[in-house]
């Protein structure tokens, strides 16, 4: 290759280099997320605070025998202000279901409560507790609950429909379901084989008892 061709590819070379855009001519604005192959600044992304949780109400569950509203209440006040406070108990016979809910007045109290109290073994129970949003707590979940709970007496509501008064129709029915029922004992015994004589109703033949309202 002869001088001149040199010096025009050696042009040539200048043009082309001059032409390039160097990074620093490239808008801030326009720049990538991602850092350059040249090796300069990179954009900067906006910092994401963590969104705050509002929740203050818990769910607490494995709660073992005997600790109850007034253990739990001097248990978790130790955290924070208790605002109110749940065990969801059986409706007849007033027991435990072993779980239930608690508020706080302030979500961070809450907060700490779910991240120490969750796995927390008490009398051989790990309990479950965890933070529920306020958007899925239900509106009737505090319905009643300073109310202390009486279980029903079933022997005492037994006893009071056993006793009441009754007219002679209702002794009637009465006395017509026990035969029937009776009756169908009776076709479950002779159909599986066995021989045995039941004794005889004979609450129908018997005078009218007492409690029997006849009207005037």
């Amino acid at each position: 290759m002869g001088a001149k061709a040199k010096k025009a590819m050696k042009k040539i070379l200048k043009k082309a280099t001059s032409t390039k855009p160097s990074s620093s001519s490239i808008n801030k604005s326009e720049a990538p997320d991602y850092l350059p192959l040249e090796g300069g600044p990179a954009r900067k992304l906006p910092e994401q605070k963590p969104l705050e949780s509002a929740a203050t109400v818990l769910y607490i569950g494995r709660i073992p025998h005997g600790f109850y509203e007034e253990e739990m209440q001097g248990f978790f006040g130790q955290f924070g202000t208790v605002k109110r406070l749940r065990i969801a108990r059986n409706k007849k016979t007033g027991k435990s279901r072993h779980f239930g809910f608690i508020e706080f007045q302030s979500p961070e109290v809450a907060k700490v409560v779910a991240e120490t109290m969750h796995n927390y073994l008490l009398f051989e129970h790990l309990l479950q507790v965890h933070l529920i949003p306020p958007e899925e707590v239900h509106p009737r979940l505090w319905r009643g609950f300073n109310y202390k709970h009486k279980p029903i007496d079933s022997v005492q509501l037994e006893r009071g429909r056993h006793d009441k008064e009754r007219t002679l129709e209702e002794y009637n029915k009465l006395v017509e379901k026990i035969v029937k029922r009776d009756n169908k004992r009776r076709k479950r015994l002779e159909a599986a084989g066995i021989d045995y004589e039941c004794p005889a109703i004979v609450g129908n033949i018997h005078p009218a008892p007492k409690k029997i309202k006849f009207e005037d």
